[in-house]
């Protein structure tokens, strides 16, 4: 079975937000930061070299494969800033109706900038994503 290539590493996320070369990038990123700080009352990890992540859940596939992984994260791509919210965004139509400008994933919001949504839809998509983990994976704050 393959490993998960995704995971949490010792690299320092100051270091890493720091190299962003895009001054309103580096700006959004680090309040997005801090919406998930509050959202999860976690510090940041560096998953992989590119992922900010925050907490973490154990999980366990039909097929015997487990793993751990971040509750919700972010990453810098040259595009966009990609946003994991794990759950998905099924349970969360009614915000993303108020959310902006976005393109999504199976699990990734992609924004171009933080001025193309709701800063306040936004944070509530986050904890809500958050709560939804911990509800699932039985995680403790």
């Amino acid at each position: 079975m393959a490993e998960l290539k995704t995971k949490a590493t010792r690299a320092s996320v100051s270091t890493f937000l720091n190299s962003i070369q895009d001054k309103n990038k580096k700006a959004d990123c680090r309040e997005i930061a801090k919406m998930m700080r509050d959202a999860t009352g976690k510090r940041a990890k560096m998953w992989g070299k590119s992922i900010v992540g925050y907490d973490k859940y154990d999980y366990v596939y039909a097929s015997g494969r487990s793993g751990t992984f971040m509750i919700t994260g972010f990453s810098p791509r040259a595009q966009n800033i990609s946003i994991y919210i794990i759950p998905g965004f099924t349970k969360f139509g009614a915000l993303m109706k108020g959310l902006g400008k976005y393109k999504t994933g199976k699990s990734c919001l992609y924004i171009k900038k933080l001025d193309d949504v709701d800063r306040k839809v936004l944070s509530r998509l986050i904890k809500e994503s958050v709560k939804e983990m911990r509800r699932r994976y039985n995680t403790k704050k």
